[in-house]
């Protein structure tokens, strides 16, 4: 399966009739899902393929979030920019360790992250 580009994509739904909370809503689930598909099918003999396009389409969308979150004129409260930069740097260091020593139950906190921000975007602001 060919990795996909998350900021082709992030642009070409954009365009379509998808609010940007519900866009970003959708990116960070299909990142959650390609984890968690990987993790159920941990002994599969193309792991390591899937786990490296699921991770490439998590650290492209995480990185679109950080630029996103330091732009002077994004209009998050500055701490929610913080916290969320944070997150961001923690799912870096994650992707790192999961790369260097492979671990099924290390994309554990990833998924959740990516589900519960994402369940955030879709409730009322």
């Amino acid at each position: 399966m060919q990795t996909n580009n998350a900021i082709r994509e992030y642009v070409g739904i954009q365009k379509e009739s998808m609010s940007g909370r519900e866009l970003e809503a959708s990116v960070l689930t299909k990142g959650g899902l390609m984890l968690k598909a990987c993790q159920e099918n941990w002994d599969a003999p193309d792991r390591e393929a899937k786990l490296m396009d699921a991770i490439k389409y998590n650290q492209k969308v995480w990185s679109f979030f950080q630029a996103e979150l330091t732009e002077p004129t994004n209009p998050l409260p500055k701490k929610l920019r913080e916290d969320l930069l944070n997150l961001s740097i923690f799912i870096d260091k994650r992707f790192f360790e999961v790369m260097a020593y492979p671990d099924r139950e290390k994309l554990t906190a990833v998924i959740d992250i990516n589900f519960n921000i994402a369940a955030g975007l879709r409730s009322n602001p």
